[in-house]
């Protein structure tokens, strides 16, 4: 654990790390609402990262890829780590399930090649 993230942000990480990814939306955006810089950001770039992965599990591709952008854009500045997280490596799983995301909504037919990978496909946060 890190001291300079508090509990309630490493209770976030164990919830996104075990799919819980609307619990981990709950504390993170309660940690952001009254967060200040360069936490705030942080903590939306990974919020939305969980949220794109919860509407991934829903099958809405579309909300998935935006929210999936917009949260690793949000991390690029923390690059490569940030508050004891191996950010790198959450930015470059979260770019490319986008990536793979993108590349099924153009061939409809596969969607079921995606939903098998899927679980192989999550980011994970260390």
């Amino acid at each position: 654990m890190n001291e300079t993230m508090s509990e309630e942000f490493w209770q976030g990480v164990e919830q996104f790390n075990a799919g819980q990814f609307y619990a981990c939306h709950d504390i993170l955006e309660a940690l952001w609402i009254d967060s200040i810089e360069p936490d705030k950001t942080f903590y939306q770039g990974i919020l939305q990262i969980a949220v794109g992965l919860y509407h991934l599990g829903n099958h809405n591709l579309r909300g998935a890829m935006i929210l999936l952008g917009e949260g690793s854009n949000r991390l690029r500045r923390y690059l490569p780590s940030y508050g004891g997280i191996n950010v790198e490596e959450l930015f470059t799983e979260s770019v490319d399930l986008l990536k793979t995301l993108q590349q099924e909504s153009l061939q409809p037919m596969a969607n079921n090649k995606l939903a098998e990978n899927q679980a192989r496909l999550l980011p994970s946060i260390s």
